[in-house]
C-alpha cells in the first residue's frame, strides 16, 4: 500500500507518504501557510522515496474538525489529486489522529476550537486499534464529559489548554497524562488510513466529506460582545 496523506485541519501543516508500512512526513507549525506548503511538500516527498504519483493506490486527508479553512483545504487537494489519478480517498477524523499521539487505553483528544470552545472525543486504544467511545463534540470545555468515572485517561491535544487551561484544570484527577501542545500530524493520518484500506473502507473522491460539528464560522458582534463581558 503506498498512500499519500494530509492534514490542515489546525495551524499544523503536515503531509506524509505511506510505503508498506514505512512513514515519512514533513510537519511545521505554519499558520495560514498550508495552501503554499501542502502539495510541494507531498511533491518532495514522493520524489524522495522515488516514487512516481500514478504509483499511489490511495489518498487519505484528515476530516477535521478543525479550522474551517484548513478541513476545506485539505479535502480540496485529497480530491484533486486522487481525481486526477483516479485512486480512492478515505478522510480520517482528526481527533483520531491526534489521539494516536497519546498512550495505549483510555484517550481523550481535544482540539481548541477558538470562540471559547473545544472539540473533543473519546477512545480506546490498544495497539494499532482505535476505537471510538463516543461521538465527537465542540462545546465550553466544562461541558466535556468522560463516559467514566474512571482514572487513569489520557489527555491530548491543544483543547487542555483552551480558556487558560479550564479543561486540564477540572479533568486533572482523572488524567493519567495531559499532552496539551500536542497536534495532528499526517503520519498519523497515514496510519489509520492504511488500517482503513485494508478494510475495504476506501471510497470515491467525491464522497469524502468534511467533520466541521460546528455550523457557525464566526461569532457575530453581539456574541462577541455578550463574551467580553461573560470574561
Amino acid at each position: 500500500m503506498k498512500l499519500l496523506a494530509f492534514e490542515l485541519a489546525t495551524e499544523a501543516c503536515s503531509v506524509s507518504l505511506w510505503l508498506d508500512g514505512e512513514v515519512r512526513e514533513r510537519f511545521e507549525v505554519a499558520p495560514r501557510r498550508h495552501a503554499e506548503l501542502a502539495l510541494p511538500w507531498a511533491a518532495a516527498l514522493l520524489a524522495e522515496a522515488g516514487i512516481a504519483r500514478s504509483q499511489l493506490d490511495a489518498i487519505a486527508v484528515g476530516r477535521g474538525p478543525g479550522a474551517f479553512t484548513g478541513v476545506r483545504l485539505a479535502i480540496a487537494i485529497g480530491q484533486g489529486v486522487a481525481l486526477a489519478l483516479d485512486r480512492p480517498m478515505v478522510g480520517i477524523s482528526t481527533l483520531a489522529a491526534l489521539a494516536r499521539q497519546a498512550g495505549e487505553g483510555r484517550v481523550l483528544a481535544t482540539i481548541d476550537a477558538r470562540m471559547s470552545e473545544v472539540y473533543a472525543a473519546t477512545y480506546e486504544r490498544s495497539g494499532d486499534e482505535l476505537r471510538l467511545l463516543d461521538s465527537e463534540t465542540v462545546g465550553p470545555p466544562d461541558q466535556v464529559r468522560l463516559p467514566d468515572d474512571d482514572t487513569g485517561w489520557h489527555g491530548v491535544g491543544t483543547g487542555l489548554e483552551a480558556c487558560d487551561g479550564a479543561l486540564r484544570i477540572r479533568l486533572a484527577d482523572r488524567l493519567a497524562s495531559a499532552g496539551g501542545h500536542a497536534l495532528p500530524r499526517a503520519g498519523d493520518v497515514a496510519h489509520l488510513g492504511a488500517l482503513a484500506a485494508t478494510r475495504g473502507e476506501l471510497v470515491a473522491p467525491e464522497r469524502v466529506e468534511p467533520a466541521y460539528l460546528r455550523n457557525n464560522v464566526a461569532l457575530t458582534l453581539a456574541q462577541q460582545q455578550a463574551l467580553r463581558e461573560r470574561r
